[in-house]
């Protein structure tokens, strides 16, 4: 199954930030849509960096005026980014061997989706019950 399939079940919504932005508008944004990141994207709307809840909160035990910063600050990058043709499977595998839970979908440079390790688990669930319902069919058949 390919990324865009994925997205196109989803929706390809994506909550995006600025680097100058300060870390309490991130916060107010990823709480208030009850998300887990941002896609930082640069002046040409292209994806520079990564926001999660994680990085806030890692700065913040090690210094709470990290409210103080700006997302540049806290920011992960560069970032990793996936393209709709990448097999879901292999950025699963991806994601999971390097422990992180979001990845922006880029066509060229331009931003199309985001997906989260539950989508892809999601995704791949909805493909095995389809493979599972389609062999009992041809066993019945039989």
């Amino acid at each position: 199954m390919k990324l865009s399939a994925v997205l196109a079940a989803k929706g390809n919504r994506v909550f995006t930030i600025g680097p100058g932005s300060s870390i309490r508008d991130a916060i107010d944004t990823l709480a208030g849509n009850n998300i887990g990141a941002l896609v930082v994207l640069g002046r040409a709307g292209e994806p520079v960096g990564l926001l999660s809840e994680r990085d806030i909160i890692r700065a913040m035990a090690s210094s709470p005026g990290a409210i103080q910063q700006t997302v540049a600050d806290l920011m992960t990058s560069p970032v990793l980014t996936a393209a709709p043709d990448d097999d879901a499977d292999s950025v699963l595998r991806t994601m999971t061997g390097r422990r992180f839970r979001h990845m922006p979908v880029v066509e060229g440079d331009s931003l199309v989706g985001m997906v989260t390790i539950g989508d892809l688990v999601k995704a791949q669930l909805t493909e095995f019950r389809g493979t599972v319902e389609s062999l009992e069919t041809r066993l019945l058949e039989s």
